[in-house]
């Protein structure tokens, strides 16, 4: 079953307390609403996030490697220097978003949409 946007906000913050970065790996994040929140460092390594909504997240840093990514929405989200090597993202659409130092090695951008994507 699917974590919800609440449940993600209750790790985030326990993991804030604790003073270490938040772990979603192999999490299902399926079609969560993730937008606005700040996610940076945090491991995704091999989650479900298909069809997630990340619209303005920080993601900087967050490791994305071999995640599921297929049609989500990252319009506008920064990507700075985060490990996105062997992650689906096909469909997704990374509009306005910011890559710059984005790990993309294996990564399948397959119909992703990168208008406006920042990668310099």
């Amino acid at each position: 079953m699917a974590m919800t946007a609440m449940e993600v906000e209750r790790a985030l913050s326990a993991a804030e307390q604790g003073e270490q970065a938040a772990d979603f790996e192999g999490a299902d994040l399926a079609r969560v609403d993730l937008s606005g929140f700040n996610l940076s460092g945090v491991n995704f390594r091999g989650a479900v996030l298909r069809g997630a909504v990340l619209r303005e997240a920080d993601l900087s840093d967050a490791d994305l490697s071999e995640a599921d990514l297929r049609d989500a929405d990252l319009e506008g989200a920064a990507l700075s220097d985060a490990d996105l090597s062997d992650a689906d993202v096909a469909g997704a659409s990374f509009r306005g978003a910011t890559l710059v130092g984005a790990i993309l090695e294996g990564a399948n951008m397959n119909e992703a949409i990168l208008e406006d994507a920042e990668f310099l």
